[in-house]
């Protein structure tokens, strides 16, 4: 798993990773576009929406709804990712630091209308991933959303076929989504397949 120093020396090189991946429709980014775009509409669907991303890396996605009026707030450990992200969206709320440990105190006392987070959750264990979650959607106002797209599966199964079919491509340090499984500790969730390998899960605030 990258570090912080790792994603610092990948952060102007990833946007043009990405793009290799969705367009070969290759794991770990088949469906990207499709993903972002999805999520993109959805919080556009309230207006001048005050967003929280986690893990947002170069802004591909948090630029765009900055572009369109949204109140952008977000929570990265890579100094570079920040810096590239911060000269496309000078007036938002950025931070430093690693989630894994939780929120940083600038964001903790905040509520949102979203809180999203694009192909980075995944660095979280299983059980990192319900304990986040649970707190992330305490940061949510009332009717709220947490939005993760991700490289995410309905089933152990199919997580499975797509590890061995990947071969030498698949990453065992990331954790991915098992919706089922994640589902018993958030009944409500709801999934969005994108791709073979990748969608939309939706948490909405109880």
């Amino acid at each position: 798993m990258l570090d912080n120093k790792g994603f610092d020396l990948w952060a102007d090189g990833y946007d043009k990773a990405v793009g290799i991946s969705e367009e070969a429709n290759a794991y770990p980014f088949a469906g990207y576009k499709d993903v972002l775009g999805g999520i993109f509409q959805e919080i556009l669907s309230i207006e001048k929406a005050k967003v929280l991303d986690i893990g947002f890396g170069t802004g591909t996605l948090t630029t765009k709804l900055y572009e369109n009026g949204c109140e952008i707030y977000g929570q990265d450990f890579s100094n570079r990712m920040i810096e590239l992200a911060k000269a496309k969206m000078p007036n938002a709320n950025l931070y430093q630091g690693d989630f894994i440990k939780g929120l940083v105190p600038e964001l903790s006392t905040c509520k949102f209308d979203y809180v999203i987070g694009t192909y980075s959750l995944h660095h979280l264990s299983d059980e990192q991933k319900k304990v986040f979650f649970s707190n992330l959607l305490n940061q949510l106002s009332e009717g709220g959303k947490l939005i993760i797209g991700d490289v995410a599966f309905n089933t152990r199964d199919e997580l499975e076929k797509c590890k061995l079919e990947a071969g030498g491509d698949w990453d065992d340090d990331e954790i991915y989504f098992v919706v089922d499984e994640l589902r018993k500790t958030f009944p409500t969730l709801s999934f969005e397949q994108k791709s073979y390998c990748s969608g939309i899960i939706s948490i909405q605030k109880p």
